[in-house]
């Protein structure tokens, strides 16, 4: 029998922040948020949090990249902005669909893909 996915872990400095961060930027769903791990679910993904004291082992550079398929990338990005994220770049509107890369204030990258 092969190994199930479990999850993807990034290391945040405020946990419960980056839980609100996904949960109404993203519309994940929190299943559990302490000070110390959060655990979203969108879907079959889950995403696990995990606190961080050690401020060399949170990046300020492309730490991790997680993509996302959006309905809205405007209002996606708009949400995302509001809850302390930057556009890394401008929107992109290629001849598949609209793309955009947004930085986290925990300097995690999120791509947004919306399709045609």
């Amino acid at each position: 029998m092969a190994a199930s996915f479990r999850w993807v872990l990034q290391l945040h400095k405020d946990v419960p922040k980056a839980a609100r961060f996904y949960s109404e930027g993203l519309g994940f769903t929190t299943n559990v948020c302490t000070l110390r791990w959060a655990e979203l679910q969108s879907g079959p993904l889950k995403l696990a949090l995990m606190h961080s004291p050690n401020e060399e082992v949170i990046q300020k550079g492309y730490s991790s990249l997680l993509s996302f398929t959006v309905t809205d990338i405007n209002s996606t990005v708009t949400k995302l902005m509001a809850l302390g994220a930057e556009l890394d770049g401008p929107i992109k509107y290629e001849i598949h669909g609209k793309v955009a890369a947004m930085r986290c204030s925990d300097g995690h990258v999120l791509g947004l893909y919306e399709p045609l």
